[in-house]
């Protein structure tokens, strides 16, 4: 803004006034001043500040010159200020159009499957954020004076889609491009919103994902198995520090896990995250698996950034440190924030994850039978025996071999006393899906040590009635399959872990590490060290057909 002052400017009333004119460039504005013809450049409004020679008051007078401007700037530029009340103008409406000549500049390669955090490149903002179609970068807005409208004017960058609900603009021209005109540009910029925000009906679900083995082709050429797709390691997602983010504590695997649970899987298939706040851990979780199964999905890998973050914050306002513990420990921690999640959203307090994985479990003295306490659980924990401290005469360590059917499930049989805890324990509900963990860590005063010990079981047939008291009425329907299986190698420190998943429909094994994905036999699945199992109750009439 520059200011200039005018002399000796005659009003109509015949009172000579001095006059400060403030302008700036881009349009003109004129005034005479002792009868030459004096021009300024003005922009917006030049501003007359009139001070009467007879030492009158001072008045102001404005007069505003605007240029009209295509009104491209939506609501949510400004959704967090306070909008001033203005006088009522006639606003022009840009109509949506469907004819975009710029539909043929959309990478999908570039894009990926939308996995990572949401925020703009330029400014980190999470706020009304667009994804360039062209190079799949985040932008903030797209307004005149936002990042996504100077990356369109810098790179010749021209679709943009938002995030939040998958509209599509063409800018700087600022129309909408809703692609519904037909052709291979247009299929491609609604497969686009599918693999942004994939939608499912609980038909499709139950029908479709539930009992039919559906494989696909990525843009890249690979193949592969909807529902058994491999996810990003995000223990780096927790911590700065490198040593700790190459620390594996099974996030993915736990996940892959999960993902197995029928009952589970179809509640976040169904659920609908758009009413979710930033800090839910079930609509996170809920996008993930979403992807997951997604049959549209550009990639064969998912990441679950968004997830990993989700947590990140969760375990922060909870005190949490999930990098110091492992596998079993984010695995009950997660189980908790989700039912506690699930709980605050819905005015029932009902809780799908405990529908699947609560029971009941009976705690008695270890001398005394009247003193008891009937406790809910989510994860049953079994104990290894200590591991041998001596060679054998071969000079090589003995590594035992135990199993869960008939050693390590005596712990609940109602007689054998726990000796940390001097309890004994008895199952009174029994779970639709048994978690069964494996305590293989023991921490001292100096280092973690893991016990290597080998767990032998049961891929299917795991009767419960068998070995150990189990509810009244419960005596024929106690018996377990496994569905999932997490695994740990290597060392405490520097180890990682993999995931076993059953895939129904066609009733085979797939080993899930990281982002490999492998079919193995059921066989190879009882040989891994196992650590979390996952055991579906069977159905009466599903253990009816069994031979």
């Amino acid at each position: 803004m520059y200011w200039g002052t005018l002399a000796g400017i005659r009003t109509r009333w015949g009172v000579y006034h001095r006059v400060d004119v403030g302008f700036v460039s881009e349009s003109y504005g004129c005034a005479v001043v002792d009868g030459w013809r004096r021009t300024a450049r003005v922009s917006v409004s030049v501003s007359f500040r009139r001070r009467s020679s007879l030492g009158g008051r001072m008045t102001t007078k404005t007069t505003t010159t605007r240029r009209k401007r295509a009104r491209d700037e939506d609501d949510d530029e400004t959704d967090d200020a306070v909008k001033k009340p203005t006088k009522p103008t006639t606003k022009p409406t840009t109509k949506p159009t469907t004819t975009c000549p710029y539909l043929d500049t959309i990478d999908a390669h570039a894009l990926g499957n939308f996995d990572f955090e949401k925020k703009c490149a330029v400014s980190l903002s999470p706020i009304n954020v667009y994804a360039c179609l062209t190079c799949g970068k985040y932008y903030a807005g797209r307004g005149r004076a936002t990042h996504a409208y100077a990356h369109a004017l810098e790179s010749s960058h021209h679709l943009f889609m938002r995030l939040r609900d998958g509209k599509t603009w063409c800018l700087p021209d600022g129309y909408e491009v809703t692609g519904d005109e037909g052709g291979d540009a247009s299929a491609s910029l609604r497969r686009i919103r599918e693999v942004l925000r994939p939608t499912y009906e609980e038909e499709y679900v139950k029908e479709t994902l539930e009992r039919r083995s559906t494989w696909r082709r990525a843009l890249d050429g690979t193949e592969f198995l909807v529902g058994c797709v491999g996810l990003n390691r995000v223990s780096a997602a927790y911590e700065s520090t490198s040593e700790s983010s190459a620390r594996d504590f099974g996030a993915s695997a736990v996940l892959q896990a999960l993902n197995r649970v029928p009952l589970l899987r179809r509640a976040l298939l169904l659920h609908d995250d758009s009413s979710d706040s930033d800090s839910s851990l079930f609509g996170a979780l809920s996008s993930l698996t979403k992807k997951i199964w997604n049959e549209k999905n550009f990639k064969g890998h998912s990441s679950p950034h968004e997830f990993a973050r989700a947590a990140r914050e969760r375990a922060g306002k909870t005190g949490a440190s999930l990098m110091n513990g492992d596998a079993a420990q984010f695995t009950r921690w997660l189980l908790n924030e989700l039912i506690r999640d699930e709980k605050k959203k819905s005015a029932t307090k009902h809780s799908v994850v405990e529908s699947c994985f609560r029971g009941r479990i009976e705690i008695l003295d270890a001398d005394a039978d009247d003193a008891k306490k009937v406790a809910p659980f989510l994860t049953l924990t079994v104990d290894l025996p200590d591991a041998p401290l001596f060679q054998d005469v071969m000079e090589k360590k003995i590594i035992p071999q135990v199993s869960l059917e008939h050693k390590l499930l005596k712990k609940f049989d109602g007689v054998t006393v726990d000796p940390k805890t001097r309890k004994r324990y008895r199952l009174r509900e029994l779970p639709p899906y048994l978690v069964v963990v494996v305590s293989r860590f023991a921490k001292n005063n100096f280092f973690v040590e893991k016990n290597p010990t080998i767990v032998t079981f049961p891929t299917r047939g795991l009767n419960l009635a068998a070995h150990i008291p189990v509810p009244a009425g419960d005596e024929t329907s106690a018996t377990y399959d496994l569905i999932a299986n997490v695994a740990h190698d290597g060392t405490p420190e520097n180890g990682s872990y993999r995931a076993h998943a059953l895939h129904a429909p066609d009733n085979a094994w797939y080993e899930i590490q990281d982002l490999i994905v492998q079919e193995v036999l059921p066989q190879q699945v009882t040989l891994a060290e196992t650590f979390i199992q996952i055991y579906e109750r069977r159905r009466e009439e599903a253990r009816a057909r069994s031979p």
